[in-house]
């Protein structure tokens, strides 16, 4: 029998320690295989990616990638979290957003939510989307306001909204110590989304009568989505959301509250988005980073932000609706691991229209899951300690305080929305990010990559309009482009009963081309244009027959280099001659008399298949 040593078994004890140079050793003969040259440190950044804000992702973080002391849960910085018992107790408050304007209908929809793992309510109040005023007791008929704290999105009417609310509470007998939720006061916010002037009376009012009267009551909310719906980046929506909240902090202290108590009244709101190590650094950046204002300010203690994430609208798709449960699990997870206080998980539908009773449910169960089955709540900031997330954290945190410091320098949140700073910066960047989007650098799976052009869409009652646009900040989607091309090939089914068509001609045997013949098939549905590839395989003598018989207008040549360069010239002139507008080949450019146009990864999709629709006459 083996006996143990008494300090137990090293697994690592026979192998000699790893040195990061002969990582990067082996990296350098990696790239040589794929024709590059690089050593040493050059090799290790042929394979870092650059991303949004000058960001750059390395392939491997070891312990040498310094970053600030994180602290401790619950303490200064907040980085590891606002309370030092994390979501360990409980987990996050899981949020559900509401925007019905039918109080009966309302009702209903909270009812099953509450009653099947919501811990709190998002209703819009007042507009055209949201419930009235007046029917706000309606629609909360029924919930234990003293159980279910509600926050309230009103706009322009919050001061009503808010007036009611407090009164149906009274009324139902709710002590003022038990009031909880949020009044949604957001000025800022509209001032982004509307383009007008920050109107902070309201919004003091009742910071002041909060901090007197209900203590676990909020009365403003910073909201960070506006900047991100409008095409900013991470570090964008988290300068901004500084600022705001800096904006805040001085309008609620020229009021008479003490630092610490405009800080109580603030919750911050972000985005979550697929991007699941993006989202747990941007929040756990935040945390650093209010903490740094609430000690500049004198109030270190004051600090611990509170955090309401949201998964983003930006993501949602409209095709392929039901890829978006799976972006909003990640986001999700992303939010939970990243230590919001409150998520919200928009419905899978939320792009097409309001949403069904059973969005809803896998909306709040997306939350449920990854609380009760995977215990995600269990530990405190399980991400703390990644060299990877330690790093991004730091370097986040970074860019957004620079940001943050142009609008100060600019004159702060409201004179940086005025003048059009903020807007010309989220333009810029936006349009950076539609190039990636429209070369598919970003890909958007069932959009841009893998389409379905067969599945029948997804259709919802119409969401009420909100207020028209109006000079302020833009919302974007990432979709958008594509959704324009798949919108014309709509139209075009529905008024000739058939969509575009493009002949795939494959030239030699499977294994030569069918790579390119799934390349090029998923390009041109992504521009809503419908492959033929009959027969598997054709040459300069069946290419004509066989363009005829599928009905097409255009053709593409799929196939490997080697045959491209014994038989591409011949099939496109026999492709021309059969009466095919234009022939592309799926492959880098090159000299092949009768090709029209080369398709290749990092081309830009969007022109082609826009310029392509053109040449269609798909109106």
């Amino acid at each position: 029998m083996t006996v143990l040593p008494a300090d137990g078994l090293s697994l690592a004890a026979e192998f000699p320690a790893p040195a990061h140079e002969q990582w990067q050793r082996l990296v350098e003969g990696v790239l040589r295989k794929s024709g590059k040259e690089a050593a040493g440190s050059a090799a290790e950044e042929a394979l870092s990616t650059t991303v949004e804000d000058g960001l750059i992702t390395r392939p491997l973080y070891t312990s040498r990638d310094s970053a600030p002391d994180a602290g401790y849960p619950g303490f200064a910085p907040f980085t590891r979290g606002s309370k030092a018992e994390g979501n360990a107790a409980g987990g996050w408050d899981v949020r559900q957003r509401h925007s019905l304007p039918d109080p009966a209908r309302l009702n209903e929809a909270v009812l099953a939510d509450l009653e099947n793992g919501v811990t709190s309510l998002w209703l819009t109040v007042g507009g055209a989307a949201g419930v009235p005023v007046s029917a706000l007791a309606a629609a909360l008929d029924g919930v234990y306001l003293d159980l279910a704290p509600v926050v309230l999105d009103a706009g322009g009417e919050t001061d009503a909204a808010a007036t009611e609310l407090l009164r149906i509470c009274a009324e139902r007998g709710v002590d003022a110590h038990s009031v909880r939720g949020n009044l949604g006061a957001d000025p800022f916010g509209q001032a982004a989304r509307t383009g007008a002037e920050p109107e902070l009376s309201t919004a003091v009012h009742w910071a002041q009568r909060c901090a007197r009267e209900f203590p676990g009551l909020r009365a403003l909310t910073v909201d960070a989505l506006p900047y991100h719906e409008a095409g900013g980046s991470a570090a964008e929506e988290l300068g901004a959301s500084l600022a705001t909240g800096v904006a805040a902090l001085r309008a609620l202290t020229d009021a008479g509250l003490s630092v610490e108590q405009a800080c109580g009244q603030l919750e911050f709101r972000y985005a979550a988005t697929a991007d699941q190590f993006l989202t747990i650094a941007k929040l756990r950046a935040a945390r650093r980073l209010w903490s740094r204002v609430a000690e500049v300010c004198g109030a270190t203690d004051a600090g611990a932000q509170r955090q309401h994430a949201v998964t983003s609208s930006v993501m949602m798709t409209r095709r392929d609706p039901w890829v978006n449960m799976l972006r909003t699990t990640l986001a999700c997870l992303g939010a939970g691991v990243g230590g919001a206080g409150s998520v919200t998980v928009l419905p899978f539908d939320h792009a097409l229209g309001l949403p069904d009773a059973f969005a809803r449910r896998i909306a709040r169960n997306t939350s449920t899951i990854l609380l009760e089955e995977s215990h995600l709540a269990r530990v405190i900031d399980p991400a703390g300690g990644s060299w990877y997330v330690e790093r991004l954290t730091a370097e986040l945190a970074d860019a957004a305080w620079s940001f943050f410091q142009e609008i100060e320098r600019s004159g702060g949140q409201a004179a940086a929305l005025r003048s059009g700073m903020i807007g010309e910066r989220l333009a810029a960047t936006w349009a950076a990010r539609s190039k990636d989007l429209a070369r598919r650098k970003e890909p958007i799976t069932g959009v841009s990559e893998f389409p379905q052009l067969a599945q029948r869409p997804v259709e919802r009652e119409p969401a009420p309009a909100g207020p028209a646009a109006s000079g302020g900040l833009p919302r974007v989607r990432r979709d958008e482009a594509f959704e324009a091309l798949r919108a014309r090939s709509d139209a075009h089914l529905a008024a000739t009963g058939q969509r575009p068509r493009v002949f795939l001609a494959a030239l030699g045997p499977a294994a030569a081309h069918t790579a390119r013949v799934s390349f090029a098939a998923n390009l041109f549905q992504a521009g809503g244009i419908e492959p033929v590839h009959d027969p598997v395989s054709v040459d300069a003598t069946t290419a004509a027959d066989a363009f005829r018989a599928g009905g097409a207008t255009v053709a593409c040549l799929c196939s490997s280099d080697a045959l491209y360069a014994e038989q591409a010239g011949a099939v496109a002139e026999a492709l021309g001659s059969a009466g095919a507008r234009r022939v592309f080949l799926a492959g880098r450019p090159g000299e092949y008399a009768g090709v029209d146009e080369y398709v290749f990864a990092g081309s830009d999709v969007v022109a082609v298949l826009s310029s392509l629709l053109d040449r269609m006459d798909v109106a």
